[in-house]
C-alpha cells in the first residue's frame, strides 16, 4: 500500500493550504446562497432515495467516506437514521476529532483511507460520498475507493454520489468527474444521475443580493456544477 502514501500526503497538504486560505465565513449558513445549495441537495437526495428505495431510513446502516466534521452525518440523523447505525470515515484526524465533538457519542467516526475500508463485505445499506472523489487525482486510487464502496455495501443496498462534474480553474487540487468516468468506476452498475447545485461562488454572490433570483437560476440547471447519482451494484454482487 506504499503507493497510496504520496496521494494521501498530497490531499492532506491541499487541505492544510485550504484551511489557511479559505475564509471561515465562505460556507456560512448566514449566506442565503449556501442555504439554497444545501436545501436543494436535501430535497434531491430525499426524493431520489424515495424513488429507488422507499420512505424510511430508520433501519439503514449508513457509511459516509470523507465525512469531514460530520455535517452530512448530522443530516442523516435528521432524516431518520439511528445514530448507532451511522459510521463516518475521514483521512484527516483533526476533522474526525471535531466530528466526534459535534455528533452523538453513539455515532462511530474513524480516521482512515477510503481506499482500504476496515469493514466486512456487505456491511452497509447505504454508502455515501460527498465531494470526496474530486479531491483524489490518482486514477488507481479512485478505482480502489469505488471497489471498496461496492464491497462493503449490501447486494440490495445503495451507493450515493455527490460531486463536481466540472473543474475549478482556481483550485488545481480538485478535478471534476463526468458521467463517463463515474460509469467506468462503477461498471455494470445501474446509475441514475441528476444535475444540481448552482456554481457555488455565483450562488453565494446572488444569495446575498437576491435569494429569489438565486433560486430561479439554480432551478434552470444551466449553471449546475455537480451530479447527484444513485448507484446500485449488480444483483449478483
Amino acid at each position: 500500500m506504499q503507493d497510496l502514501i504520496p496521494e494521501e500526503a498530497r490531499i492532506k497538504q491541499a487541505y492544510a493550504r485550504r484551511l489557511q486560505m479559505v475564509p471561515g465565513t465562505r460556507y456560512s449558513c448566514f449566506n442565503p446562497g449556501n442555504v439554497i445549495i444545501e436545501q436543494e441537495l436535501e430535497r434531491c437526495f430525499l426524493s431520489g432515495f424515495r424513488r429507488v428505495k422507499g420512505l424510511s431510513l430508520k433501519d439503514h446502516r449508513v457509511l459516509e467516506i470523507g465525512c469531514g466534521t460530520g455535517a452530512r452525518l448530522r443530516s442523516f440523523i435528521q432524516w431518520g437514521v439511528q445514530p448507532e447505525n451511522l459510521v463516518g470515515l475521514d483521512l484527516l484526524e483533526e476533522r474526525v476529532r471535531e466530528a466526534r465533538r459535534l455528533l452523538p457519542q453513539s455515532v462511530t467516526t474513524v480516521t482512515g483511507s477510503a481506499s482500504s475500508l476496515g469493514f466486512s463485505d456487505c456491511t452497509f445499506d447505504l454508502v455515501c460520498q460527498f465531494t470526496l472523489f474530486s479531491s483524489v487525482l490518482d486514477d488507481q486510487i479512485k478505482q480502489r475507493i469505488s471497489r471498496e464502496m461496492l464491497r462493503v455495501v449490501r447486494p440490495d443496498g445503495l451507493l450515493v454520489w455527490y460531486d463536481f462534474k466540472v473543474n475549478n480553474p482556481l483550485n488545481p487540487d480538485v478535478q471534476g468527474i463526468e458521467k463517463r468516468e463515474i460509469r467506468r468506476l462503477f461498471p455494470e452498475c445501474s446509475i441514475t444521475f441528476r444535475r444540481l447545485t448552482l456554481l457555488p461562488p455565483l450562488a453565494r454572490f446572488l444569495g446575498r443580493l437576491s435569494p429569489a433570483v438565486c433560486q430561479l437560476i439554480s432551478a434552470s440547471r444551466l449553471l449546475s456544477t455537480h451530479y447527484l447519482a444513485f448507484i446500485k451494484k449488480p444483483s449478483d454482487g
